[in-house]
């Protein structure tokens, strides 16, 4: 990408009519694909960030994920995507390269999923950023973290559920190992880029210096599976064996009932002792030692969930809702995917917004899910075609090079 007089100039610009996010003003260099960095990047944007986004020629992956009004624009890219500009450029190439320290320059901060070694090759790595912007907030969000044997390796959000043990805790209660059906290494290392992120934010307001950030996925996922599961393994020695006996009975639930099913917890010993009255055993817990405590209730976390898969099925899904409500006891019914749209609290709320797309229509969207009473979440653009903003972010560049 040349320009008119050989220097490469990179145009911000103002933020459109409508943000109001707590970001407002922030720069963001957005040099990531698929979806871990781009739900971060899309947080972002959604609390008022101005972000831009770099792509290669074909485009970030997700663009090709159907079904589509327009090829290069699926669903997964479009949700993930929103707030953003897009530019395209070719890294590899040193007019390119040029460009994008020239966004860096004047950015807040850059967040990357490239792999490291690929970002040196290049030239974009932390060292030669913070040349040229010193109080950059560089965040690298990376498979392994630095040192380690794995560090530099590629990864996807199926590699990191095996890695760090969700698809073992599916064997532990059924005996296969299999994945959780959403992505959910991405979205949780995705928040936690977020969260690095404005954390620095803040260290910088108060300091003045920026800094850079490693957010390696294996890390972060091994910590959040094991928050729930370390059990005996968090004494040394181990007090017991690990893992989290109610999470991992193999009859947890959903439970049926007579007209579908139902999810509820049954927990505490007031929603137990009520539950004992409603079927007949008000002395439910006095004459079955297993019923007694919650430690003994999660010992025994199997017997609980048979006693609810043999009881629940006597009433309406419901009815049950309705007992549940009046005593207090948390349920909900067993929603699809499908359902969610025609959730009542949901559209209570306005969660779901219809909006009219430039070229791809009307789109259904969620709308940023926390509320900030000062300074809200806005959604001020929808996301971008592939370069659609080149020719706006480097106004001096030449039409055959855009």
């Amino acid at each position: 990408m040349a320009s008119t007089d050989g220097s490469i100039q990179a145009d911000w610009g103002e933020a459109p009519a409508g943000v109001t996010g707590p970001l407002r003003g922030v720069r963001v260099l957005d040099l990531t694909t698929v979806l871990m960095g781009p739900s971060a990047t899309q947080a972002l944007g959604d609390l008022g960030a101005n972000v831009i986004k770099v792509e290669a020629g074909g485009g970030d992956s997700m663009r090709w994920v159907g079904p589509w009004r327009h090829p290069g624009m699926g669903p997964l890219f479009l949700q993930a995507n929103r707030n953003k500009r897009s530019v395209v450029l070719d890294l590899k190439q040193p007019a390119d390269k040029a460009a994008a320290l020239a966004l860096a320059r004047s950015a807040d901060v850059l967040i990357s999923n490239v792999r490291p070694q690929g970002l040196k090759r290049l030239g974009l790595d932390y060292e030669s950023v913070s040349l040229v912007n010193p109080g950059i907030i560089y965040c690298a969000a990376v498979g392994y973290g630095a040192g380690g044997p794995q560090a530099g390796k590629a990864v996807y959000d199926d590699l990191m559920q095996a890695a760090a043990g969700i698809a073992g805790l599916f064997k532990a209660v059924d005996g296969t190992p299999r994945y959780a059906p959403i992505n959910i290494c991405d979205r949780v290392v995705g928040l936690h880029v977020t969260l690095a992120v404005t954390s620095a934010l803040y260290h910088r307001e108060k300091t003045a210096a920026g800094q850079f950030i490693e957010v390696p996925m294996f890390e972060t996922m091994a910590q959040f599976v094991l928050a729930d599961h370390m059990g005996g393994g968090a004494f040394v020695p181990p007090a017991g064996g690990m893992g989290y006996r109610r999470l991992l009975s193999r009859t947890r639930g959903p439970y049926p009932t007579a007209d579908g099913h139902l999810s509820l917890v049954v927990y505490t010993d007031r929603h137990w002792r009520f539950f004992g009255e409603l079927l007949g055993m008000p002395d439910l817990l006095d004459t079955d030692p297993r019923f007694a405590s919650q430690e003994s209730r999660t010992q025994h976390a199997e017997d609980m969930g048979r006693f609810l898969a043999q009881h629940l099925p006597t009433r309406t899904t419901a009815e049950w809702l309705e007992i549940c409500h009046r005593a207090d006891i948390p349920a909900c019914p067993v929603n699809s995917i499908e359902e969610l749209f025609d959730d009542p609290h949901l559209n209570a709320v306005d969660f779901f917004q219809d909006v009219e797309h430039p070229t791809e229509g009307l789109l259904k969207t969620c709308r940023f899910p926390i509320r900030f009473s000062g300074s809200p979440a806005s959604v001020a653009r929808l996301a971008p075609n592939l370069g659609e903003h080149n020719r706006e972010i480097f106004p001096a560049a030449t039409v055959d090079d855009v």
